[in-house]
């Protein structure tokens, strides 16, 4: 894993390691009341929808992994593996903005594919 360094990867670093770990408040505590999310399933704005998205999905995690995070003072990615009930080995990265200590921006990137194929078997 990548020795961390700048401001924003070391708030990037507790975060992801925070969600991985099932601790999703810990997590939101360095995220900005007026974070702006880019992910597969659209825009999400404001703490609020944030906790909305991330909770429910933290929430369900049998194995959460941080394979690397990198960055500087103002941006950072994160690149975790994580474990489902439903599907494994799920691979994501966030591109995060850190702004005035706390995570304004995230761009979500993950492959949404396993996780339809799977709710479409259950139905």
């Amino acid at each position: 894993m990548t020795t961390i360094t700048g401001a924003a990867q070391t708030i990037a670093g507790e975060y992801v390691r925070a969600w991985t770990s099932g601790d999703a408040e810990k997590a939101l505590s360095l995220v900005a009341d007026d974070v702006v999310c880019d992910a597969p399933s659209g825009r999400i704005e404001g703490i609020d929808g944030y906790r909305r998205f991330l909770a429910p999905f933290v929430g369900t995690l049998v194995k959460g992994e941080v394979l690397d995070v990198l960055g500087h003072d103002t941006r950072a990615v994160t690149v975790y593996s994580v474990d489902l009930p439903f599907v494994q080995n799920l691979h994501g990265a966030e591109y995060l903005t850190v702004t005035d200590g706390k995570i304004s921006h995230v761009i979500s990137v993950f492959d949404m594919s396993p996780m339809l194929k799977a709710r479409a078997a259950q139905s």
